[in-house]
């Protein structure tokens, strides 16, 4: 699996705005509303949060990967949100994140999405790519860095 087939240019924010975890998950499912993706963001919020109770998503060196399952797409869906600041996100190392991949896999998604979740974790262990992404000017470089670092493992 691509990150480029789960991952489409449009849909990589360069500047969160959220300070929190609760306002990032609101800021991405917001996002994908308004972008067509979904049509009923409370539902997907809902789903996050409640993802987020069992254990934090945020896996450490400032990365999360929130993720829940959806009935309202029919293939994985995924959603990669950059915060410069840092966000509070109750992080396993109690960093903050700067990087947020947010993925959506349908109801009946079985191991398909546990494929693009350890793909995007594999992906940003990489310290010069989140460095890079960090630097990054806009979404299309982050983007181009996301990509050419996942061309590696091909």
């Amino acid at each position: 699996m691509k990150i480029s087939e789960i991952l489409k240019k449009d849909f990589i924010i360069a500047n969160l705005t959220g300070k929190d975890k609760a306002s990032v998950l609101l800021e991405l499912t917001d996002f994908l509303e308004k972008n067509g993706a979904i049509k009923d963001k409370e539902a997907l919020h809902s789903a996050l949060i409640d993802r987020e109770k069992l254990g934090s998503t945020g896996i450490g060196e400032n990365v999360a990967i929130p993720h829940a399952k959806s009935e309202q797409i029919d293939q994985i869906l995924t959603l990669f949100g950059r915060s410069r600041e840092g966000i509070e996100f109750d992080s396993l190392d109690k960093k903050p994140v700067h990087y947020v991949c947010l993925v959506v896999a349908p109801t009946h998604s079985t191991g398909h999405h546990l494929k693009a979740l350890a793909r995007i974790a594999r992906l940003l262990k990489n310290k010069d790519l989140r460095d890079n992404i960090l630097k990054s000017q806009d979404e299309n470089e982050i983007y181009t860095h996301l990509l050419d670092e996942d061309a590696k493992f091909i």
